[in-house]
């Protein structure tokens, strides 16, 4: 279980990291919805602050994923974590899907 929290706390570190940075630098962008997002994306994993965001979060997650008091955890761990991760997998199978179905033949 052990393996599953970090695996879960490093998933939502780094798209809560790499959002963060992307939803605050878009309105620069020229370029539209899904490839703004990916642009963004792409240029932020790059930035040292990304990572120093994502390694933060993730000391913050896993912490919260080893707190003795089961209601702290819940809402400090197993709810942030699953509804990003939730989320980044959606965002993910999304921009998958669109690119099968529209692109260039």
């Amino acid at each position: 279980m052990d393996y599953f929290k970090g695996i879960l706390s490093g998933l939502a570190a780094i798209f809560i990291a790499g959002s963060w940075l992307v939803f605050r630098d878009i309105g620069k962008e020229k370029a539209t919805a899904l490839a703004a997002f990916a642009a963004e994306l792409v240029e932020s994993v790059f930035s040292p602050l990304f990572w120093i965001l994502a390694v933060l979060f993730f000391a913050l997650f896993y912490a919260a994923s080893r707190l003795r008091n089961n209601l702290l955890r819940v809402f400090l761990f197993w709810i942030p974590t699953l509804t990003v991760s939730v989320f980044c997998i959606a965002v993910v199978a999304l921009y998958a899907y669109m690119f099968i179905r529209f692109r260039p033949r």
